[in-house]
């Protein structure tokens, strides 16, 4: 079972000055008025149906000690597949207390019998910070965009490695996903823009 964490509470980004500036914009977002009723995403069970009980117990298990760590931020990327009482995690950050206390965290939990860190661990540094802070002001300031910066969860995740951007999460439609390519393409200084947003399936 592959499960992909699509949101993230923005609390402590990858350095102080970005922090303040993450921190301030949010601050201004929640306070727009004609944003839209909060919009939370969900986890993808994808394979949730052709799993057994076990395995996805422990993949809810699994969901629920990651999305608790206090710095999962809208900047990282966490991915996992449980297969039995194994589990291996995957994803991008550049936090490197992020990769031990994912691990950590799943190691704890009673019915694991092993992880697999597979975590990429993004390169730090200024030229990148600066690039999250860019793209973060430019997707949740726009009018289409702001619902999804909206309370504990954003579900656009920005992930940023050597100025080559990569936008994970879901949105509610095809629109939604464009307009957050476009916008993110639109940065200074980014070299490239992958957009793999999921697109919410329709009720």
């Amino acid at each position: 079972m592959k499960t992909n964490l699509n949101r993230s509470a923005v609390r402590f980004p990858v350095s102080s000055v970005v922090r303040k500036m993450i921190l301030a914009f949010v601050a201004a977002v929640m306070f727009l008025g004609s944003v839209a009723p909060s919009v939370r995403a969900q986890a993808p069970w994808s394979s949730r149906h052709s799993a057994s009980a076990a395995d996805r117990q422990l993949s809810e298990a699994v969901y629920r000690e990651l999305m608790d760590l206090p710095f999962f931020t809208v900047f990282d990327n966490l991915q996992y597949r449980v297969n039995g009482t194994e589990v291996t995690l995957y994803g991008q950050t550049a936090n490197t207390r992020l990769v031990s206390d994912a691990r950590k965290s799943v190691e704890q939990i009673p019915s694991v019998t092993s992880v697999n860190d597979q975590i990429e661990l993004l390169p730090q540094s200024r030229f990148d910070d600066r690039i999250r802070h860019d793209e973060f002001r430019a997707i949740y300031s726009h009018p289409v965009l702001q619902k999804y910066g909206e309370g504990t969860y954003p579900s656009i995740h920005i992930i940023v490695k050597n100025g080559h951007v990569t936008l994970v999460g879901e949105v509610n439609n095809q629109l939604d996903k464009q307009v957050a390519g476009t916008k993110a393409a639109q940065v200074r200084h980014v070299f490239s823009v992958e957009n793999q947003l999921n697109v919410r399936p329709t009720q």
